[in-house]
Parts: C-alpha cells; structure tokens; sequence
C-alpha cells in the first residue's frame, strides 16, 4: 500500500502502527519520527515565511478573506505516487490541508484513491482516529494494541496524583500574539494532569481571546504552547510578545509558574505525543508525582525578560 499523509500527526500514527515503509509522501512539517524528513513533501505552505506571530495572524487572515488555501499540493508528485490510500483532515484549515485542497488535484490522478479524514476534537476521537487509521491500513490489532497504551499511561498519570490536593488554575495559549485560548482536546489533558483550565472548555475549538480576559481569571499557571512551534521557537516568540499591564500582578507570574512549551510535538498536532503532553502537564502541575520526567526540550519555565530555566519535574 502507498500512504500520503496530509498531516504530521497522521505521520506519526502511521510509524506507530508500523507503517513506515508505506509512507510515500508526507507534508512540509512531517519531522516526527525523524525517518518522516526522509519522504517525498507534497504539500507545502503557502504563507511567505514570516516569524512574527501577529504578522503571521494577519497573513493567514488575508488568506481566509480572499478564500484561498493555505497549502499547495504538489500534484505531479501525487501521479507519479499513484497512491491507494490519502490520509487528511477537516477539523483545522490553518492546520493543514483539507479535502478541499485536494480536489483539483485527485482529478488529475488516473486511479482515484481512497480518502481518510481524521476529525478528532477529543482525546478519545484521536484514538478513534488511530482506529479508523488501522481499520483502513490492515493494521487494526496494532491500532487497538497503540490505544491501550496509550490510555494506560494516562491511567498511571491520573493515579499518580491522586494525593495531590491541589488543583491550579491554568490559562494553555495557543497563540501569543493575539493571544487565543488553546481548545478541543487540551483543555481535557490538562484536567487529566491534574489541573482546572480557566478558560478553554472540553472538545470545543480554540478561540481569541484578550489579555484582559486572561487577567481576569487570575491564573495559578501559564502555558505558553503556540500552535507549530517547537521549544526554541516559542522562546525566540516570548522575547517579542509585548506583555500587558497588570502581567507582574498575576499569581502565576509572582510565583515562577509561567512555561513554554514545545506545543508542535506535545499539543497541537493530535496524535500518539498527546499521552506524552499530559505526563508533562502532570510534571509541570504537581512536581514529584508524575509518572514521568518531560522529554528533553519539551518544557522550561519562563521568565519575562529573562532567560530559559530548565524545568525540574
């Protein structure tokens, strides 16, 4: 079978289940595992490169306004793949690309190939999607063999901190700049971390919001986790982010609990990592019962003007 996936977390479901070898082209911001950067790319972004998140706001906004996508398929690499299975999404055009990125393209490929599109919004739709995947690819005992393990370490989290009182009141961005509340699944990780979020609700989307808002529900914890930024990024990010009046009152920022975190690998993209998210959350939130030490370069506590600290969970 020849794969194309049009989404890296469906790049990483695909080598969990074992399916590496049939991965015959990938997306621009398939890096996971790194055996991904080896494939073909056919898809590719359309945004000019920029790195200042608001000038990136404003640019994929132009793109929204005028109708056009994001992304742009590399359609002389899908013929010559010729492949028997696409694997895409419809939860996010920002994202990645969706079917409607695909449609002038299919029409040029002799053999039309099936279509799979993830859609999960919560924890249990993104094994539900891990299902789907394995159903679709032969491999659905290794799917069903992934998903329990994957409940099983969240299990663990969950016991783990079961003596710990505290339950900290914590704002996840998913952009800085404006700032938008982090959604769908994040807010069910972080309660399953051991943690209340303030301000995103369960399977609903991630929304705008203001700084004002974000003081005004007085934060125990900041997470900042920018939608497609790995852990230097966000860094490089927060040295430009303008911080708002009243920052230095909040009990999150007096008490050394602001974090970036690295949200392209752990948080945002909707794939097997998100079990590796929530034994960070666990680490971050209550520090000496999580199961689990933080991958490397995955989280650091931050502080404003300042540099880098490694977290000690």
């Amino acid at each position: 079978m020849k794969i194309c996936s049009f989404l890296p977390s469906a790049t990483e479901m695909l080598y969990a289940l074992g399916l590496g070898d049939e991965i015959a082209g990938v997306t621009f911001e398939c890096d996971f595992p790194p055996e991904a950067r080896t494939k073909r790319i056919v898809v590719r972004s359309r945004l000019s490169g920029l790195k200042d998140a608001s000038k990136i706001d404003r640019e994929v906004s132009g793109f929204a306004t005028r109708g056009e996508s994001l992304y742009e398929v590399d359609e002389a690499g899908l013929e010559e793949i010729a492949p028997d299975l696409i694997v895409t999404q419809e939860l996010c055009h920002v994202c990645a690309a969706t079917p409607g990125d695909l449609a002038s393209s299919l029409e040029t490929l002799r053999r039309p190939p099936q279509l799979l599109s993830l859609n999960a919004q919560t924890l249990a739709g993104v094994w539900n999607d891990i299902r789907n995947l394995g159903t679709a690819t032969g491999r659905g005992k290794q799917a069903e063999q992934l998903i329990r393990e994957l409940e099983r370490r969240l299990v663990q989290v969950e016991q783990a901190i079961t003596d710990s009182a505290a339950r900290p009141r914590v704002v996840c961005l998913e952009w800085l700049d404006p700032p938008f509340i982090a959604g769908h699944w994040v807010p069910e990780m972080v309660a399953r971390a051991g943690g209340i979020d303030a301000l995103g609700e369960p399977g609903e989307p991630g929304f705008r919001t203001t700084w004002e808002n974000i003081l005004s529900v007085e934060p125990e914890i900041i997470l900042m986790m920018p939608c497609g930024y790995h852990l230097d990024s966000v860094f490089e990010e927060l040295a430009m982010m303008p911080l708002p009046t009243g920052w230095s009152t909040l009990p999150a920022v007096r008490d050394g609990r602001v974090y970036a975190l690295d949200g392209s690998s752990y948080f945002s993209r909707p794939g097997p990592r998100l079990a590796a998210g929530v034994e960070i959350l666990a680490s971050v939130f209550h520090p000496g019962h999580a199961p689990a030490r933080p991958p490397a370069a995955s989280v650091e506590r931050w502080e404003s003007g300042g540099l880098p600290h490694p977290h000690a969970g």
